[in-house]
């Protein structure tokens, strides 16, 4: 097993390792998810995949806020974090929108759901560091 690297704020020092929790935030996330779906599909509930998908990212917006948080105070964090949220969101929406019409919501929720923790990851990882290097 090996282990993550951090910088001296405590964020993830690479963007694998920040992909990479990421996407074991996710696995983990829809793995709870489906285990849901099951049970509620056995016990007559509701039919399998009626669920939105978007339920899995709770685990990697957690670690974003982490992220946040272990970036310190300063503009370029809050600027960096909206970015990378408005262009996550909207990415993911799209995909979501695009796979709805021949797939059930748990699908269509989870794609939305990895589009734009990508996309999250990618602006804020890279957007950070060139704003952190422009600003001093």
């Amino acid at each position: 097993m090996t282990q993550l690297k951090k910088d001296a704020t405590g964020r993830l020092a690479t963007i694998g390792d920040l992909l990479g929790s990421a996407f074991a935030g996710l696995a983990a996330g829809a793995a709870v998810l489906l285990i849901f779906e099951a049970v509620m599909a056995l016990t007559g509930l509701g039919e399998f995949g009626e669920s939105n998908g978007w339920l899995a990212l709770i685990l990697p917006v957690w670690l974003f806020v982490e992220e946040f948080r272990a970036e310190g105070f300063g503009a370029h964090r809050i600027m960096v974090s909206g970015l990378a949220a408005g262009f996550g969101v909207a990415a993911g929406m799209t995909v979501a929108g695009v796979v709805s019409e021949v797939a059930p919501p748990l699908v269509s929720g989870g794609s939305g759901a990895l589009t734009g923790t990508v996309v999250y990851c990618l602006v804020w990882f890279y957007g950070l560091r060139w704003l952190s290097h422009r600003s001093g």
